[in-house]
């Protein structure tokens, strides 16, 4: 199953452009998004030590983390308050209240994707801005 995908915006200088539509051109690529893909994939294997090790003592997560009303009422009711680094999506349902997560997210910070209201979006922004 193909995970969900966000796009991403870049520009480039006419030269650099030039180069990738000469390989797409030749058939090294299939478009340029097959290129800057491929060329993202390989970068992330370049690191992919770093990432590993930065991911083993920093960041409890990775992945897709989803929230629901009950699962965060659970949490409310036993007290618990979640502290997360996430590699990844982190998602909040859209029928979650905004005082609900206030009460269960003690700190977040997320590397990725946050898929939840604006208003959530808002307040874990800024309980990342405070870690």
């Amino acid at each position: 199953m193909m995970s969900e995908l966000e796009k991403v915006t870049i520009n480039l200088g006419a030269v650099d452009l030039g180069q990738i539509d000469l390989l797409v051109e030749e058939g090294f690529y299939s478009n340029r998004t097959d290129f800057i893909r491929q060329s993202i994939r390989q970068q992330l294997i370049v690191h992919s030590g770093e990432i590993k090790q930065t991911t083993t003592y920093k960041y409890s997560a990775l992945g897709v983390f989803k929230y629901s009303l009950d699962e965060l009422e659970e949490l409310q009711r036993g007290n618990k308050k979640l502290e997360l680094k996430v590699i990844g999506t982190l998602i909040i349902d859209q029928n979650v209240p905004l005082a609900l997560v206030q009460e269960t997210f003690k700190s977040v910070k997320v590397f990725g994707i946050i898929k939840a209201r604006t208003d959530i979006k808002n307040y874990l922004q800024t309980l990342r801005d405070l870690s």
